[in-house]
């Protein structure tokens, strides 16, 4: 495929996400809430997650934002679903990596279809944009290990 029309592909994928989100609603029975702000873009997102036995049960996000915040949470909350924490953790790091610039081992793998975010990188405008959900779920996680 040419290199242009797979940037198109990413960013349908992306406007698809942001357009219609996957999981952006309250979660009830969510045990771990965290509002993150950028006061940059003025994003404002809150993750909830559901915890147990060390696994995320269900995770879901509320809030506004940039097309590039709503589509990270999207497939953020998508790709963490049935994952451990330890597998978030070093999801979150990986992404985090990757909106850097850095080389990230089985990215595809270990970030599912939001490695497509990658080309975030080329905007550092837009890097917290793109990680301000995947920090609001790190610092859930570690809030919860901390209740234990």
């Amino acid at each position: 495929m040419a290199l242009s029309k797979l940037s198109n592909l990413y960013r349908q994928v992306i406007m698809d996400h942001a357009k219609h989100p996957h999981n952006n609603q309250p979660l009830p029975q969510a045990d771990h809430e965290i509002e993150l702000r950028n006061p940059t873009c003025g994003d404002v997102l809150t993750v909830q997650l559901k915890i147990q036995d060390d696994k995320i049960i269900d995770a879901a996000y509320t809030g506004t934002g940039c097309t590039i915040s709503q589509a990270s949470a999207s497939m953020m909350t998508d790709q963490i679903k049935g994952k451990t924490t330890a597998e978030v953790e070093k999801m979150v790091l990986g992404f985090s990596d990757m909106v850097l610039g850095k080389e990230v081992p089985d990215m595809e793998r270990l970030l599912g279809e939001a490695a497509i975010l990658q080309s975030v990188a080329q905007f550092p405008a837009r890097i917290k944009c793109a990680t301000l959900a995947w920090k609001a779920a790190y610092q859930a996680i570690e809030e919860s290990e901390n209740d234990d």
